[in-house]
C-alpha cells in the first residue's frame, strides 16, 4: 500500500482525534506525513504513535498554536523552507471556548482558530501546493455550518456570545472559504473541498461548559463515531481517486451534497474573503 509513496500530506490538528487517524493512514500508504500540533510533548507523543502504528518512519512534527497570527506565519516559512513539495494540505487544527475569548491579534479566539487558521495557512502555502499539482486542499467543516450565522458587523459576537454560535459561524465560514478558494484555483491542477467528518467522539469539546459534560458523555457512547472512522472521512477527502479533479464540494458521508443556502452564497464568500484579508494582514 505504497501508493502515496513521494507524496508529502501536511495535517494540522494532527495530536489526537481524527487528524491523528488519518496520519496513520497517510503514513501507512508512503506518504511522507507532516503532523502539525501546539504542544511540543504531545505533538512528539502522536509522531510516536504514528511511526509505531504505520510501520512508517516517514513522520515528522511542526509546531504551531494557530490562535496566533504570528505563529501560523512562523510555521509557514518553516514548511516552505523544509518541503519542496506538499501534496495535501489538511486544514483540521480546531477548537471551541465556553467563554467569549480573545486571540493575541484581537480577534475572538473560535473564529481565528478555525477559520482564520485555515485562511491564513492556505495562503502563505498556496504556491507551494499549487507548484506540486495535481493536489489537494481539504477543510475539515462541520454539519454545524447549517445553523451557523453571518453578521459582518460583529463577527467576534461583541454582542450575545454562544458557544455554538461561534462554533457554527466558524464552520460556516470554512465551507465560504472553500468555494471561494475552488474558484480562484480554476485551471491550477489544485482542488479544494470541504467535509463533515460525522459526530466524532474527540476532545474538541473539552472546553465547553462544565454542566455539558455528562450530556456529551452520554452522546459519545451512544451516537458519536470513533475517531477511526471520523478519521476515515478525512483520508476519503485527501486521496481518493473518486476526488479526482472535483473542487468547491462539501461532504457528508463521503458524499457531496448540498451545503445551507448561506454557504452558497457567492456575495458572502466574497465578502468573508476581503474581510478575512484584512483581520490577517496586520500583523504581515
Amino acid at each position: 500500500m505504497g501508493e502515496l509513496t513521494g507524496k508529502t500530506f501536511v495535517v494540522t490538528g494532527a495530536t489526537n482525534g481524527i487528524g491523528l487517524e488519518a496520519c496513520v493512514v497517510f503514513a501507512q500508504r508512503g506518504a511522507l506525513v507532516v503532523m502539525v500540533g501546539r504542544d511540543p510533548a504531545r505533538t512528539q507523543a502522536a509522531v510516536d504513535a504514528v511511526k509505531q502504528r504505520s510501520g512508517s518512519s516517514s513522520v515528522e512534527s511542526a509546531l504551531c498554536d494557530f490562535s496566533s497570527q504570528k505563529q501560523i506565519r512562523h510555521l509557514a516559512a518553516a514548511l516552505r523552507a523544509k518541503y519542496p513539495r506538499i501534496d495535501v494540505l489538511l486544514n483540521n487544527a480546531g477548537l471551541v471556548h465556553e467563554k467569549r475569548t480573545l486571540t493575541e491579534d484581537g480577534i475572538e479566539a473560535t473564529f481565528a482558530v478555525n477559520h482564520l487558521g485555515y485562511f491564513l495557512l492556505t495562503q502563505l502555502l498556496l504556491d507551494v501546493v499549487i507548484a506540486s499539482a495535481p493536489a489537494r486542499i481539504v477543510n475539515v467543516a462541520s454539519i454545524g455550518h447549517r445553523r451557523g450565522t453571518l453578521q459582518f458587523d460583529d463577527l467576534g459576537f461583541e454582542r450575545g456570545y454562544g458557544i455554538m454560535k461561534a462554533y457554527g459561524r466558524s464552520k460556516l465560514a470554512n465551507v465560504l472559504f472553500t468555494k471561494a478558494l475552488a474558484k480562484r484555483l480554476e485551471g491550477k491542477g489544485v482542488t479544494v473541498n470541504c467535509l463533515h467528518p460525522g459526530a466524532v467522539a474527540t476532545n474538541i469539546w473539552s472546553r465547553a461548559p462544565a454542566f455539558t459534560k455528562p450530556i456529551l458523555a452520554v452522546l459519545k457512547r451512544l451516537l458519536m463515531i470513533s475517531p477511526e472512522q471520523g478519521g476515515q472521512t478525512l483520508v476519503y477527502a485527501a486521496t481518493s481517486p473518486e476526488l479526482n479533479g472535483k473542487t468547491g464540494l462539501y461532504l457528508e458521508k463521503n458524499r457531496p451534497v448540498k451545503p445551507a443556502p448561506l454557504a452558497l452564497d457567492e456575495a458572502a464568500a466574497e465578502r468573508l474573503w476581503e474581510v478575512s484579508e484584512q483581520l490577517v494582514r496586520p500583523s504581515a
